[in-house]
């Protein structure tokens, strides 16, 4: 015989899951959206590089951490697929290139 409680604590406990998930789906986005605002710094700023090689390496390497940290985010969200997220910033091959992407 199994025990389960009254319908009036269980639909309060659904709700109450119900609105977790939603806070988490809701941090997850906001981080995702966070992510995505730092591919786009570190993109500008490699774009906007004049300088020696030596400068742009290392502004190759904090894209690439930026664009590994987007997409662990968006598979974090269930994007499995990154395709659409590289043709949307444009990241370059030098860039996926250093995360074994390309």
């Amino acid at each position: 015989m199994s025990v389960r409680p009254p319908s009036l604590f269980s639909s309060r406990q659904e709700q109450s899951l119900n609105v977790l998930d939603y806070e988490l789906l809701a941090e997850k986005a906001a981080a995702l959206g966070r992510a995505g605002e730092r591919v786009g710094e570190a993109l500008a700023r490699l774009d906007a590089h004049s300088g020696d090689a030596e400068s742009r390496r290392g502004l190759v390497k904090a894209a690439a951490d930026a664009v590994y940290g987007y997409f662990v985010q968006r598979e974090l969200c269930g994007y499995r697929r990154h395709d659409d997220a590289i043709r949307h910033y444009g990241i370059p091959r030098e860039v996926l290139a250093r995360l074994g992407a390309a």
